[in-house]
């Protein structure tokens, strides 16, 4: 857990599926690009990072091909798989979920040692900012307030995986070795801005609106993605260990073999570079895996077709 999301449930949680429907039955309405074998240099080449998120030794990794999506997967796509399953999330199982506070439509109880969090009763994806809200005008935006559960279960149903944290990262670089971002090593400014971050004075004093973007907002990078700065988290398959980068395979490495936590990848429309710069590619966090928040989401990953 970091201050970027809120800590989950504690590691014992573990509620009882709830979803209907065949395995690799649904349509997945999210675009997917196909990335060639290849090999990178996975990690923090300027060392920039916290020490407890494990960003370093930076080491080489070679790649299957695979593919990925090219955005985070949408409200609309998510939609069609709860009509489609009668999924029931997580965050709507336990009553509700973390929302920032500046975009809050209820109240809710501040969360220990990060109060710009607040846990608000009936949170949820369809009510990403508290009860009142939707998502009717926001089909495009990244759908929150997923568990790495939730995910995992929209995967089983669309014939889709998440991406390996080495996936993750291959594909986030655009091509572009070593970079601290998707598009070079030029932080972003007000002039150009190239990504969806906290901008102002954190946590209450922002120079503009805070919240998610539609996904394609910004240029893609190098291989077609948008968004792999800012916006949203977005869960990995790997479980987290600060110390995996020491030992990590060089083939197509899947993660540690144990542990509770999930890696968390990409950061979010609340990164800030006085307090969090986990917007870089490099940038790892983590968190259990029913934990939700108004900030997390994910992509999908899958077989190459060619």
């Amino acid at each position: 857990m970091s201050c970027c999301h809120p800590p989950g449930p504690s590691p014992g949680f573990a509620p009882q599926a709830r979803t209907t429907g065949c395995e690799g039955s649904g349509r997945h309405l999210v675009e997917t690009v196909d990335l060639p074998a290849g090999s990178f240099a996975m990690g923090d080449a300027f060392d920039e990072g916290y020490r407890a998120d494990g960003e370093t030794p930076v080491h080489d990794v070679e790649l299957s091909a695979f593919s990925i999506d090219t955005t985070a997967v949408t409200n609309a796509a998510f939609e069609r798989f709860v009509t489609a399953t009668g999924h029931e999330t997580d965050a709507e199982r336990l009553g509700g979920s973390a929302v920032f506070h500046l975009y809050v439509t209820a109240p809710g109880e501040p969360v220990t040692t990060t109060p710009w969090w607040l846990a608000v009763s009936r949170a949820s994806w369809r009510a990403p900012t508290g009860p009142g809200s939707t998502v009717d005008d926001k089909a495009d935006h990244p759908v929150v307030h997923v568990s790495h559960s939730d995910a995992l279960a929209y995967c089983r149903w669309a014939g889709r995986s998440l991406p390996t944290e080495a996936q993750w990262e291959y594909a986030a670089r655009g091509g572009r070795h070593g970079a601290r971002y998707p598009w070079g090593n030029h932080a972003p400014s007000s002039e150009m801005p190239r990504c969806n971050i906290f901008r102002g004075e954190f946590p209450d004093r922002p120079d503009a609106g805070v919240g998610t973007i539609a996904v394609r907002e910004f240029e893609p990078n190098g291989h077609g993605l948008y968004q792999c700065s800012g916006n949203v988290w977005e869960w990995c398959a790997d479980r987290f260990s600060a110390r995996y980068y020491r030992v990590s395979q060089r083939r197509d490495p899947t993660g540690p073999e144990r542990g509770t936590a999930r890696v968390l990848r990409g950061g979010s429309h609340l990164c800030h570079d006085s307090y969090c710069r986990r917007y870089r590619v490099a940038a790892r966090s983590n968190n259990t895996p029913h934990s939700s928040a108004s900030n997390i989401g994910f992509r999908t990953a899958g077989a190459s077709r060619s």
